[in-house]
């Protein structure tokens, strides 16, 4: 914040590439650093019939400042739920490729003789409406990696990050 109050940078880029998710609470608070206090970050609907939202519970510390998203199939779950959130409040611009399309909440449960089973107990719906599940998020700026050599990406290679920072940067 620092840095960018002192015009050191331009913006941010905020990279969920092959980040299959993790903590609904860890989205909403990160989400809450780009969004003004009260801002719906998600609602979840149960199959039950009930529903909650999460929103922001503060004013976040980066509201103003220039941010790029960079999401991929690899991107899911909480990482959809942070991009989503910050695109459809014009917090991002999402960068990349469609992200893995994971908007449900399965419950698991144990059954005999080591089995289990997961139930589809709630979706995710984002600010805008969205239900991602099985159809993900579609950028706004399509760019398509190709691996040259192994499965190791390289910086020279990396045209998402590099149309990223050129979106900041004014190289557009």
């Amino acid at each position: 914040k620092a840095e960018w109050d002192a015009k050191k940078i331009k913006g941010m880029v905020l990279d969920l590439r092959d980040n299959p998710g993790g903590y609904l609470d860890s989205s909403v608070y990160l989400a809450s650093d780009f969004l003004k206090e009260g801002d719906l970050i998600v609602k979840q609907e149960s199959s039950y019939g009930s529903s909650r939202e999460y929103h922001s519970d503060r004013n976040g510390r980066l509201l103003d400042i220039p941010l790029v998203v960079i999401i991929n199939r690899g991107s899911a779950s909480a990482s959809e739920i942070l991009a989503g959130a910050l695109r459809d409040h014009k917090k991002a611009t999402l960068i990349g490729e469609k992200s893995f399309g994971k908007g449900s909440i399965q419950e698991a449960i144990d059954l005999q003789k080591g089995a289990g089973l997961h139930i589809t107990v709630a979706k995710w719906i984002l600010p805008g409406g969205d239900w991602i599940n099985s159809k993900g998020i579609e950028p706004k700026i399509k760019v398509e990696n190709e691996i040259k050599e192994g499965n190791t990406l390289t910086d020279e290679d990396d045209k998402q990050l590099k149309k990223a920072v050129d979106l900041l940067t004014d190289n557009k």
